[in-house]
Parts: C-alpha cells; structure tokens; sequence
C-alpha cells in the first residue's frame, strides 16, 4: 500500500501483513503509512497492489479522495466549513489517547457484537442525529444535517448494525465537558458520548473494555463537568470502500483492475422497445451487462456509459402474460473472460395490467366459425406484430451499435 503520487517510489509503500480472523476474513492495517511534511497535497488517495501468494496479481485498488488534516481547528465551526464538519448519516471512526501517547491509542470497535477498545484496528460507524423526542419509543426520525454539540445521536456499525443507544455529543476541552457549546462537531475535535438518560454518565473505556463513568461536577462552573482520560474521544471521519468480483470457473490470467464502478442507471423506452444505459467509470468493449443469469446485447459507449437492450421479461417468467407481480433481477457486469464483477443495482420489470380477454368457446373464432388453428385470426396478428416489433428493436439495436 501506497499513496497516489508519482514521487512516491516502491520503496515507500508498505508491505500489508494479512493475518486470519473468524468467519474466513483476512485483516491488515498500515498504522506506519504517512503523509511528510514536504507533500503539500490537501487531498491524496490510497493505493493498495493485492497479489496472491505465488505473486500473482489480482489488481491494484483506490480508495476515495482523503482530505489532509493535520490538527483539529480550534476555531469556532460553522456551517461554511463544510468540509470539516460532521455531517448526519456519515460515517467516523472514534480513538481515544491516553496523555497524548500514540502507542496508547484505543479505538471503539466491535468485536462479536460487543463494543470494545482495540489497540489493533477500529470500526466504521454510522452517526445519525435523531429527533430527540421520538428516540423514547425507538422509532428514530433521522436528521440529515450537520451534527451539533448537544444533538442526541446514535452510532450504528457499518458491519454488524450492532448500534449504541442514543446519546448525546458533548464538546472536550481539557478533559472538562463544555454543556453550552452548539456549534458543529468537526473533524478531530475531542468529544464526549453522554448517555441520555442520565447525564452524569458518560461513555468510557478501561484497558480493552468500554464501560459507564461518572463524572464530576464543577462548584465553580455548573456548565462543566470533569471527565477522566478515558471518556475523552477524538472523532474523525471515514470512508469505506468495497470491491466485490468472482473469478467463477476460471483462473485470473490478468488482474482484475481497473475495478468497474457503476453510479447510477437511465432506462429509455418501456414495453419491448427499452434500452438501459449504465453510467459509472472504468469501462470498456470488454464489458457485457447481464440481468440475473441473462446476458443483454451491450454497446460500449464511453469509459462512463454502456448501452445494453433490456431481455425479454419471458425470459424469467414463462407466465409473463398472466403476470400480476413485479420481477427484480440483481445486475452485474462480466468481463469476456468470465469475471464477475456485481453491482448493488437491479432492475425491475413491473407488469403492464390489461383487462382479461373476452371469453370464448374453444375452438370457434368471432362469428362462431371454427378455426383450424389453436389462435384466432386476432391473436393471430398479435404475435405477428408482437415478433415484428421486437425483431425491428434488435435490428435498430444493431445498426446503432454498427454506427
């Protein structure tokens, strides 16, 4: 692992450690990774070169744009510097650092859906700021705002959803709680999680274990109360990136990167005329999109956009004329080699309802008159223009893709 940066040289990246953990997991940290005092970037980015243990590689990933911060704002936040506050619905990573040494560093993770302080690696949460009022009965009305000092909120792990009850954040300043501070919570700002119901407690740790503490009140400032070491946190945002594929059968013969990323989809046309583009990054001719385990007709576009033709919804449902129910398929991306790389997008085919068609007598067209096929002369057009009107959309589909 490395940073994004030409001057940066092989020998500057961290060789990862991977060790085993429950459930056929493998974890690794660069706790020696560092940004010098020289690199004048205010963003950079992550690179991680995975190989398996014969030094095949499988492909080198990045992480999003990571804002440098070198020490917590000391000024009062407001909402202009967006950029550094803590936004609801986000996630952070909270440490606590005993008298400012870092090989005392603890961070609030999960381990076996209970929270605890690891000295080894942290937890991505969720943070959420709650309505206040709604949190007794446990349906939480969420806030999607900047998170303030004195705003109940509740972390939720990204992983387990094992989630803490709601509390409210309260600002540091020298091991003391500061109760009348409303301004927003920022990036590495120290903070304190006091439980709700009783004020007087506070969220802590002692050696490996999170516990209640009590803190004390001040006779000279009722606006303050004293807290020891382990209940002050430092909090800080975080981004967790995923890269899921599926080499199926086959054997990687070169690696799996650049990953493909889809951001969103647009669906043009409806009924049997329908075409689907997928917008995203890292595409190319080598890419097919399939709904479910059917392959669709894709047209490379752009490195941003592939054009695909929607399958037929027959081909998942055989009763698709008497259907009354939507179908959703997951949607993936498949290299020409086999690789798999899936989405967390579907697509969902909604049924166009019709009224029944008017009963007749088997075997008799209109007017009475038995026909000697199984179709009236009526269903029979149906299908005639039906098959026309998707061979012309196939058709139209490849002159497109041919221009």
């Amino acid at each position: 692992m490395c940073l994004d940066s030409s001057s940066h040289s092989q020998a500057d990246a961290f060789k990862l450690l991977f060790e085993e953990q429950s459930g056929s997991k493998m974890f690794a940290s660069a706790k020696s990774l560092f940004i010098s005092d020289q690199d004048k970037r205010k963003h950079f980015r992550l690179l991680l070169r995975l190989f398996l243990g014969d030094r095949v590689e499988v492909g080198s990933f990045q992480s999003r744009l990571i804002k440098v911060i070198s020490k917590p704002s000391q000024k009062r936040q407001s909402m202009k510097n967006a950029d550094l506050c803590i936004s609801s619905c986000s996630r952070v990573a909270l440490f606590n650092r005993l008298r400012s040494q870092t090989v005392s560093t603890r961070y609030l993770s999960v381990d076996r859906d209970t929270f605890v302080a690891s000295a080894r690696q942290w937890t991505a949460f969720t943070i959420t700021m709650v309505d206040d009022h709604s949190s007794d009965q446990g349906d939480f009305v969420v806030t999607d705002c900047f998170i303030c000092y004195g705003s109940v909120v509740q972390l939720v792990c990204t992983e387990s959803g094992v989630a803490l009850p709601p509390m409210v954040i309260r600002k540091v300043n020298k091991q003391q709680v500061i109760m009348d501070v409303d301004e927003p919570v920022s990036q590495l700002h120290k903070c304190a999680l006091q439980f709700r119901d009783d004020p007087l407690t506070y969220l802590c740790l002692s050696n490996d274990s999170i516990i209640q503490q009590q803190a004390v009140s001040t006779v000279r400032d009722q606006s303050r109360v004293v807290l020891n070491d382990g209940s002050c946190w430092t909090i800080i945002g975080v981004e967790m990136v995923e890269f899921a594929y599926n080499q199926g059968s086959t054997c990687i013969q070169t690696p799996v990167s650049p990953f493909p990323v889809v951001t969103g989809l647009e669906l043009n046309g409806g009924g049997h005329v329908a075409t689907l583009e997928v917008h995203g990054e890292n595409y190319g001719p080598h890419l097919k999109v399939w709904f479910g385990n059917r392959e669709a007709e894709t047209m490379f576009k752009s490195p941003k956009a592939l054009i695909c033709v929607v399958p037929d919804i027959s081909v998942f449902a055989t009763s698709w004329r008497c259907l009354r129910q939507t179908i959703t398929v997951p949607l993936s991306l498949v290299r020409l080699d086999g690789v798999i790389y899936r989405t967390s997008f579907t697509f969902t085919y909604t049924p166009e309802l019709q009224p029944p068609p008017p009963q007749r007598a088997p075997g008799l067209a209109a007017g009475g008159r038995r026909k000697d096929g199984g179709l009236d002369g009526g269903q029979e057009q149906d299908v005639l223009l039906e098959t026309i009107h998707q061979e012309f959309t196939r058709a139209n589909f490849h002159l497109f893709m041919q221009s």
